[in-house]
């Protein structure tokens, strides 16, 4: 339980640098290599956070045993503990953390700016709902 809100609180950490930089976001990207850096590492951290909290509280909960990432997410919907529609739609995080890992110099500031920013309030929903089945 411990390191399940110890992640909590990294994801709530992540969210807040995230916040406090994406201001004059599509600008900033764009012109400066040391923001789209920053801002894409924290991104990164943020999904990467989020999918190893599914995987911390499946195993806290005895829940069955992932074979991907976005199955933590269909697993905990499955178990109530995400809506399950929500669990459905929140497990593209999973592909989002992958193309930050592995196509980080492909993504347009477009995406990033207008497509992705705007979704940090699902995050915030995705612990609220994991807070209330701890």
């Amino acid at each position: 339980m411990e390191r399940i809100l110890q992640k909590i609180g990294r994801i709530k950490e992540h969210l807040s640098m995230i916040r406090s930089i994406k201001g004059d976001c599509l600008k900033r990207f764009t012109t400066d290599p040391i923001y789209r850096g920053a801002l894409l590492h924290y991104l990164y951290l943020l999904a990467d956070s989020c999918i190893v909290l599914a995987e911390l509280v499946i195993k806290y909960k005895s829940l069955r045993i992932p074979q991907s990432y976005s199955e933590v997410f269909d697993i905990l919907g499955e178990n109530k503990i995400l809506d399950p529609s929500f669990a459905y739609k929140f497990a593209k995080i999973t592909g989002f953390r992958n193309l930050l890992a592995h196509d980080y110099e492909k993504i347009e500031a477009e995406f990033i700016c207008k497509d992705i920013i705007i979704k940090l309030d699902e995050v915030d929903l995705f612990i609220r709902q994991i807070e209330d089945h701890l």
